[in-house]
């Protein structure tokens, strides 16, 4: 397994435990359309940035139109409709509860990366996966006794980013990661801005105070960080795997919540461990499945 790979997405579940402790902040002082659109839009000017500052603006010339409709794609689906969904939806729903829809994402990740990329999901990463869930269930102070507007449009956004995932992945095999996440990020900006004219919303820009500003200046610091290590340790290791891993925030952002001041309960200290145990499963699923072979054909070269 790459270690390089490994170590980029565990930085992303480092960071994205880091955002979804700050994101309710930055959602709740801000109309959530605009602060998604000022947020991405400053990380695709970042991500300009730092293109044309190493000088890798001349890999786009070599693309393809084919390549070109992926990174537009990606855009769409990745970089705008998933954003105004998921922080509209955050603005409406619980936290825990939205928090909750967006960990079942490394589900429909693992099911479309079997069926279309052909990734091997062992029996034990079934079982680190079902963990994952159980965990995920007893981080929330209570169970999701109903099903509103907002969760409605986590679990879209959820399935749309399950999606892009799979395409990026495909992508990555012909493309450097630093250009899919400037496509996600600038292609994903120009399609909020255009949901913001069509609204009638862009005008509410010039509404956004200080404190906004501030909040959201450190939400987009944290994006740049996660689409740069999260394409970067895509390319080198299974979308499966790397959507798993992700899940590992949730015991980051609980710890969040200890460190600020708010208690935590003996559940959710027995949920951080069950998320845990369960990718430690799945980490070494391919080790434990080749154990299982090699004592099964001892087991019967003796017979």
């Amino acid at each position: 397994m790459n270690k390089k790979g490994l170590i980029l997405v565990f930085s992303t579940a480092i960071i994205s435990g880091f955002s979804v402790f700050i994101n309710k902040y930055g959602v709740g002082v801000a109309n959530p359309y605009i602060f998604v659109f000022v947020k991405n839009a400053i990380v695709a000017l970042a991500l300009t940035s730092a293109i044309l500052l190493i000088k890798d603006w001349k890999s786009f010339k070599r693309l393809t139109k084919k390549q070109w409709l992926l990174l537009l794609v990606i855009g769409l689906i990745g970089g705008a409709i998933p954003f105004l969904l998921f922080f509209k939806g955050l603005s409406i729903t619980l936290a825990a509860q939205g928090a909750f829809w967006h960990k079942t994402m490394f589900v429909y990740v693992a099911i479309l990366a079997a069926t279309f990329l052909k990734e091997k999901i062992s029996r034990s990463f079934l079982c680190g996966a079902l963990l994952l869930i159980l965990g995920s269930l007893l981080s929330l102070k209570a169970l999701p006794t109903s099903f509103g507007r907002g969760d409605l449009m986590i679990l879209l956004a959820t399935f749309f980013w399950a999606i892009e995932n799979i395409i990026s992945k495909y992508a990555l095999k012909d493309m450097n990661s630093k250009t899919i996440a400037w496509a996600r990020m600038f292609f994903g900006s120009v399609f909020i801005l255009s949901f913001l004219i069509a609204t009638g919303q862009l005008g509410l820009i010039a509404n956004l105070g200080a404190k906004q500003i501030g909040w959201t200046l450190v939400t987009s610091g944290l994006l740049f960080g996660y689409v740069l290590t999260w394409y970067s340790g895509l390319k080198y290791i299974p979308v499966s795997l790397a959507s798993a891993i992700l899940i590992i925030g949730s015991p980051i952002t609980t710890l969040l919540s200890l460190v600020s001041g708010a208690g935590i309960s003996l559940r959710e200290i027995a949920a951080a461990t069950i998320i845990l145990v369960g990718l430690t499963i799945i980490l070494a699923s391919k080790r434990i499945s080749g154990i299982i072979r090699q004592r099964l054909v001892q087991k019967y070269v003796r017979a």
